[in-house]
């Protein structure tokens, strides 16, 4: 019989604390975040404030996917993507463990946001957890279809609270950083819900290609991205950035529709399951983009002068 301190029995306690975090989500949050802090200064920024920013922001951010799988841990267990987080297995983890653990990382993501950044990304932070967390998990979710578009406001939040962590103020550049995550939510995770759409189904969970069907969704899908293209280019025709991201984001763009109307005139499985793992990289290397031309077209500009 294994001792319960025993290294093993650590390890694997460790685990799953750190799978409930979704730490892949996690980080891309915190990414997106890092990004709107670059962006909202000129020159180097306060290396303090990105540093706790982002750990308040990334403890806040796991502990609403934490709330998301205690409220969802029957319909996790259902679901072949999602049966092996770690309350659905039903194995070590008991409930009031998640839910402390998820109190603990609120608590110190909120005190360190507010004694190191400033409140209002304190307020704002906890604003996007709950809306994750609880208002999309609880009310959202099961009750209609539109859920990821509505719910995907919280999941727009990052970019534009690390802006709002360097700068104090919500700004009408932090507000496009946010429009276009937003804006590509419902092409990404409509891709997703198209080849799990029976897992769905099973659990009981309306998402779009459940109540609406397969060939209404990849519409959707289409639309969707029409309109992330367009909200896309919007930084550029205000000046926020220049011809580095342009070129970037047409070619993005133009990858991002190639996939989707593929997908919308001959749909399979497989072609939906690359569409939103290209969407995962598309958002990543749009984000990286808007870094390189924020330090660098200022110096392209002017070697041409």
């Amino acid at each position: 019989m294994s001792d319960n301190n025993s290294p093993q029995s650590l390890n694997g306690a460790f685990r799953q604390y750190y799978d409930l975090t979704k730490p892949k989500v996690v980080m891309l949050i915190v990414f997106t975040a890092i990004v709107g802090m670059l962006l909202a200064v000129q020159g180097v920024p306060d290396l303090l404030t990105v540093v706790m920013a982002s750990l308040g922001i990334g403890l806040a951010a796991s502990s609403g996917a934490a709330m998301n799988q205690i409220i969802d841990m029957r319909a996790d267990a259902i679901m072949a993507r999602t049966q092996n987080r770690p309350l659905a297995t039903g194995d070590g983890m008991h409930v009031w463990q998640a839910i402390v653990f998820a109190a603990l990382l609120c608590l110190f993501g909120m005190f360190v946001l507010v004694y190191w950044v400033n409140s209002l990304t304190a307020l704002l932070t906890f604003i996007s957890m709950v809306g994750y967390g609880i208002i999309y998990t609880v009310f959202l979710k099961p009750a209609t279809p539109q859920n990821i578009v509505i719910g995907g406001a919280a999941g727009a939040a990052p970019p534009l609270l690390g802006w709002v962590a360097m700068t104090n103020a919500v700004t009408p550049e932090a507000c496009l950083l946010f429009l276009i995550i937003f804006a590509w939510t419902p092409p990404h995770f409509w891709a997703l819900a198209l080849y799990r759409r029976e897992e769905y189904a099973a659990a009981g969970v309306p998402m779009l290609p459940v109540t609406h069907g397969e060939e209404f969704t990849r519409l959707q899908i289409l639309l969707y991205t029409y309109i992330l293209v367009a909200v896309t280019l919007l930084p550029f025709t205000i000046h926020m950035f220049g011809g580095i991201y342009l070129l970037s984001a047409l070619y993005l763009n133009a990858r991002f529709m190639f996939y989707v109307m593929k997908l919308y005139r001959n749909y399979s499985d497989e072609l939906s399951r690359k569409t939103f793992f290209y969407s995962i990289k598309y958002l990543m290397y749009l984000f990286g983009v808007m870094l390189l031309d924020h330090y660098l077209w200022d110096r392209v500009v002017l070697l041409f002068l």
